[in-house]
Order: structure tokens, then C-alpha cells, then sequence
């Protein structure tokens, strides 16, 4: 699947969290998308997944502008995972999984055969079929973080949209995750993930940066994560390395006492208004 935006910009009545975005996804991408705390992460997801609608600009999928796909086939090909995910009932780790097969069921079918095997097929994706018959209350946060995403794979969605999966995690059960991310690309899945942690982020192929409102940079993490650019986004200093086993991005933040100085411009805030423009307020939205 391909999806296409183009000068898209989103929010939430008056208050713009999504300010004039370009971005282009293609098939079996691996993408993380960080930034500060309204910074837009989550609208972009909402935007993606066909929930939230643009204000302004356009969402294509495969060609098609989202708007004219329906509900059942956006929720069939684009399966989307919340920062908190939780139900009111303590259903097995099998239920759930079941139940989010139901946009590919038509009223009243039961789940079939091709069902079923969604079903596994999902459960083995996210190395639980050991745990089907454990109640969502018994299980650790990785292994429930898990069987929600599993959950989204049973409808075999072509995009698979989470939301801060690796929150509350430990490294262990974090680690396994992105591990999964990356299998699934192998499976042809597009994985777009938000994130806090730029080490985690730094461990996908490509990376969106959010400032504001706006995509600041988009790119391998050698290109996104560069100490000016950290310094823009999250006005924070950042030692920016490369570890020599992997070649991979390593970041480290300085703190004030560590001897660092303050760059030029006199603050991450002063020059990510240079850059993006005077009239921005933190959501983008212009005063």
C-alpha cells in the first residue's frame, strides 16, 4: 500500500496540531515518528488511519483519496493500535484476537475457516499462541501490549499505525518488539510507531521528526538525528554517536552541568521559529 499526503493540515476545532505536511510511505516501510508532546504524532496517525479528517490537503491510499474508501475497507487494510489500549471485560488473549477480526465478517457471519487461520496467523506474528486461553489480566505489560497489536493483525491489515507501543515497557519486552516490527516488514506489513525514546527511534530505518506542528525532517537516523536538529525539536543539547558494532545512531543528552555550550542561536525555541516561522504557535496554528 501506498499512501500519499499532501499539504495536510489537521486538528481539533479551532487548535491545529498538524500544520502543512507532505509525506510519502510506500510498502514494507519501517517508520518512526518522533517529537515533543504536541508535537502532531498521534493527529498524524488519527490522519493516516483514516479518522481524523484533513482540514486542509488530501490523504491518498494506493491512489485513492481515503475519503472515498469506506470505514470496513480502511479498517481492513489499515490496522491502528492506541497508546493505552484497554476493554471493560477481561477477555482471553484468543478473544481479543477474534474479536478484531470482525471488520473483515459481514452481520451476522461467524468466523470461518479463513478466520481462523487470520487468527494464528496473528497470534504467531507476536509469539503468543502459548498464551490464547490467558485472560488479559494475567499477562505482563508486554505480553498484553502484544495481544492488542495482535488484534490489529487478525484483520491482515496492509499498515499497522501504534501508537507509543513501547511505552511502560521494559528494555527486554521493548527490544523483542521492534525486533517483530522488523520481521513484519519482512511480511511486506508498513509499520509506522510513535515514540519518545530517540535510541528506540533510531533503530527504524526511516524517521519522521515533528516540531510543532510540522515535519522538520524526514530521513534515515543519521540524517534526522543531528545535534541541531535535536537542539530544534526538543530544545535539549544531544551528543549524537555511532555505534562501531552496528553502525547505528546512539544518542546522549547533556545536561547543564556537563560542560556543554548553548548553541548561537539562544535556544532550541528562537531558532525552530526561524525556521518554521514567527507565526507558529506550539500547535502550528498561526496567531
Amino acid at each position: 500500500m501506498r499512501i500519499l499526503l499532501e499539504r495536510v493540515t489537521a486538528g481539533y476545532g479551532d487548535r491545529v496540531a498538524l500544520r502543512d505536511v507532505e509525506l510519502e510511505v510506500r510498502e514494507g516501510e519501517l517508520l518512526s515518528v518522533v517529537g515533543p508532546n504536541g508535537a502532531g504524532k498521534t493527529t498524524l496517525l488519527r490522519v493516516i488511519a483514516g479518522i481524523l479528517r484533513p482540514q486542509q490537503g488530501k490523504v491518498y491510499v494506493d491512489g485513492r483519496p481515503i475519503s472515498r474508501l469506506s470505514p470496513r475497507e480502511i479498517s481492513q487494510r489499515i490496522g491502528a493500535v492506541a497508546q493505552d489500549p484497554g476493554t471493560n471485560f477481561d477477555f482471553t488473549v484468543e478473544e481479543l484476537v477474534e474479536l478484531g477480526r470482525l471488520p473483515c465478517l459481514r452481520f451476522p457471519d461467524r468466523l470461518g475457516p479463513k478466520d481462523r487461520e487470520a487468527v494464528e496467523q496473528a497470534l504467531r506474528l507476536v509469539g503468543l499462541p502459548t498464551l490464547r486461553k490467558r485472560r488479559l489480566s494475567t499477562l505482563s505489560g508486554g505480553e498484553r501490549r502484544k495481544a492488542f497489536i495482535a488484534a490489529a493483525l487478525a484483520r491482515e491489515p496492509e499498515v499497522l499505525l501504534l501508537d507509543e507501543p513501547t511505552a511502560h515497557l521494559d528494555i527486554k519486552a521493548q527490544v523483542e518488539l521492534i525486533q517483530l516490527f522488523r520481521d513484519w516488514v519482512g511480511e511486506g506489513i508498513t509499520v509506522i510507531a510513535t515514540a519518545h525514546d530517540l535510541n528506540l527511534a533510531a533503530a527504524f530505518p526511516r524517521v519522521l521528526l515533528l516540531a510543532q506542528g510540522k515535519l522538520l525532517a524526514d530521513g534515515n537516523p543519521r540524517e534526522v538525528f543531528t545535534p541541531e536538529k535535536v537542539r530544534l525539536a526538543f530544545d535539549v543539547e544531544a551528543d549524537i554517536g555511532i555505534d562501531p558494532r552496528t553502525g547505528g545512531v546512539t544518542i546522549r543528552y547533556l545536561l547543564p552541568g556537563d560542560g556543554y555550550q548553548r548553541g548561537r542561536d539562544g535556544g532550541g525555541d528562537r531558532s525552530l521559529r526561524h525556521v518554521m516561522g514567527e507565526k507558529l504557535d506550539i500547535f502550528g496554528a498561526e496567531r
